[in-house]
């Protein structure tokens, strides 16, 4: 999964500072989001590699997304209180708010996984279970495309996003029934299987926040909350404004 390259921007404000202020906006939330993709990824490929050199280094990128959270969160409150903005844009700037609380959690579970990976790299490796790196693409995928669905305003593909968590879901249930079968079979492995299960619950999570992040876009292009909600068939909701103005810069 990569993210767009370039931002597609339809209709400009007249005021050319304010136009510059929401694409920085757009683009720091871009760049948080393939930040913490990466994260995903890598703390997988430390599990996978028994790579504690790389698992630290995971560790340490969550200082990057943290500093990002807080600029995106400034930027924002900012843009409210100097701009007054109104109809699609305030609805842009606040999901652009809670999506950088989505995005920090994320980076924060895939520190907890590169935590668990150090610990088990101290121990003889387990038998190995595919169904986690399956939940990481999952995962990571969901992560993706739901920032995507935001950069374009797509609520088609953000549906996608969220119907893609029952898959997960189903395949951390299969990990940890796997596991749990293990442990009562050898209970030498119960501390190593336990962390394997954290980690699948772990990603498990993300995508609960994956999931958060397209909800929003939901909302941001129609203006309607589907979270708690058990209709999920998006296409049936009307949209807020014409897609075509939406989101303004």
């Amino acid at each position: 999964m990569s993210f767009p390259k370039t931002l597609e921007l339809p209709a400009k404000h007249t005021d050319q500072e304010y136009d510059a202020e929401l694409r920085k906006l757009r683009e720091n939330l871009l760049r948080m989001g393939a930040k913490v993709q990466r994260m995903i990824a890598s703390s997988v490929q430390a599990l996978a590699e028994r790579n504690d050199l790389l698992a630290r280094e995971t560790i340490g990128c969550d200082g990057q997304i943290n500093r990002l959270e807080l600029d995106i969160d400034e930027a924002c409150l900012r843009l409210v209180a100097r701009r007054a903005p109104v109809a699609s844009d305030l609805r842009f700037i606040t999901t652009a708010l809670k999506f950088v609380t989505d995005l920090e959690r994320i980076g924060d579970l895939c520190v907890h996984i590169c935590e668990r990976v150090l610990e088990l790299n101290e121990v003889p490796p387990l038998v190995p279970f595919v169904d986690i790196p399956r939940m990481a693409d999952i995962a990571q995928g969901m992560v993706a495309d739901a920032m995507t669905a935001f950069v374009k305003g797509n609520t088609d593909q953000a549906e996608q996003v969220i119907r893609r968590d029952n898959a997960l879901d189903e395949a951390f249930a299969d990990v940890f029934r796997r596991l749990l079968t293990l442990m009562m079979e050898d209970p030498k492995c119960i501390s190593r299987a336990i962390r394997f299960q954290n980690i699948a619950k772990y990603l498990e999570r993300i995508g609960d926040h994956a999931t958060n992040l397209a909800e929003r876009v939901v909302f941001m292009v129609r203006a309607v909350d589907v979270r708690h909600t058990q209709e999920r068939d998006i296409s049936k909701i009307p949209p807020a404004v014409d897609p075509r103005d939406f989101p303004t810069t």
